[in-house]
């Protein structure tokens, strides 16, 4: 069963690879097992071209390699803070994909503005705030996976139903109920990013998509 996880979790990384949503290792997905308390993903600083099936680690909640010859992703301790506070979430990407980050950068939200957006998610994509210099230099990727919480938290934004988050001048986390709903979740937030960016161009006095349609999109689909 861990083999299995570890090949999905490869072909879930390569998938993102192969859309331009990651370059060189900039970029990971992990995937979780809550039955036997184990996550596999991406190891550090291997090239996505030179990647193999074999080189994903397994760790368990704690961020404790259970198996495997490398490191796991830089970002694992935002992974396991997601894991551990969105209990329905069963994969995370990410990635520093071109639009997305634009917003991530911009520190601006993503609004819904039509229904390509609302089939997908429940209305915009929020940003963080920016993380603190004090977190920063305390724990600085457990400390991006909380302020992710807290983000959605004090927002009171449902994580099943707005599946991404904007880590604000970082970039896009991603997550599903499995592997295959999260990059799925991955690549239609790029896209909606890149349609948001050239309609607000074309009309910057754009509003957000209207309650009804919204409602409408979305809750057929979810």
């Amino acid at each position: 069963m861990l083999n299995q996880l570890k090949k999905q979790v490869y072909l879930a990384n390569m998938e993102i690879y192969k859309r331009g949503l990651a370059l060189y290792t900039w970029g990971n997905v992990s995937a979780i097992d809550r039955g036997k308390q184990v996550i596999a993903i991406k190891p550090s600083g291997v090239l996505y071209e030179d990647l193999k099936p074999e080189y994903i680690v397994l760790i368990d909640i704690k961020g404790n390699i259970v198996e495997g010859n490398y490191n796991p992703s830089s970002d694992t301790k935002t992974h396991l803070v997601l894991y551990d506070k969105f209990l329905s979430i069963g994969a995370v990407v990410h990635n520093h994909s071109t639009y997305s980050t634009i917003f991530a950068q911009a520190r601006k939200n993503i609004p819904c503005l039509g229904t390509t957006h609302a089939d997908q998610f429940y209305g915009e994509i929020p940003v963080t705030d920016m993380i603190s210099d004090k977190d920063i230099k305390k724990d600085y990727e457990t400390e991006t996976g909380n302020l992710i919480a807290k983000t959605f938290s004090e927002r009171k934004i449902n994580p099943v139903e707005i599946s991404a988050v904007l880590v604000a001048s970082h970039g896009p986390f991603i997550w599903g109920k499995d592997i295959e709903g999260a990059v799925k979740n991955a690549v239609a937030l790029e896209e909606i990013a890149k349609t948001a960016l050239f309609t607000k161009t074309l009309n910057p006095h754009i509003t957000s998509i209207k309650q009804t349609l919204l409602d409408k999109h979305y809750l057929r689909k979810h």
